[in-house]
């Protein structure tokens, strides 16, 4: 059985719109926030700085934790590939302080074709994981909260 995963993400807003990795897969384009697995004896403010240059090519200031959300695969609907991933993902509020030409990121994901700004206000129009925080942040529900395991 493989240990429990941190997972650092980063909300980024800016001009009502929200910085997402655009993906892409059998089922077609869906949307993820970036960041990632946070590496021991890291501090999760780090990793998500990290992953924000691997996957988006931007250096940020990282904020407050704005929600924790758990994914236990088992109970999602890829469960036929990661039913044996649990992770705990902590999604801190950031901003850009710096960027690459063009958000090319150091390492992105296998899946990543790129990123996009999604107006908050299309979130619904778009496959996001997850669904939940990106339906809070549509509604404007900005404190912080434990989504628990959330599609």
């Amino acid at each position: 059985m493989k240990p429990i995963r941190n997972s650092a993400k980063a909300v980024i807003i800016e001009n009502g719109r929200l910085l997402l990795t655009k993906n892409q897969d059998d089922e077609g384009f869906f949307y993820l926030f970036p960041g990632g697995g946070q590496e021991k004896f890291e501090e999760l403010r780090d990793a998500v700085a990290r992953e924000c240059v691997e996957e988006i090519g931007c250096e940020v200031e990282v904020g407050d934790i704005l929600s924790v959300r758990e994914y236990i695969g088992k109970n999602h609907q890829f469960a036929d590939w990661d039913a044996e991933i649990h992770q705990v993902e902590f999604y801190f509020d950031c901003r850009i302080t710096s960027q690459a030409d063009g958000f090319n990121g150091t390492n992105p994901d296998n899946d990543q074709i790129g990123v996009e700004w999604v107006d908050i206000e299309l979130l619904h129009e778009k496959r996001i994981y997850p669904r939940k925080l990106a339906d809070m942040l549509q509604h404007k529900q900005s404190k912080p909260v434990y989504i628990g395991d959330s599609n």
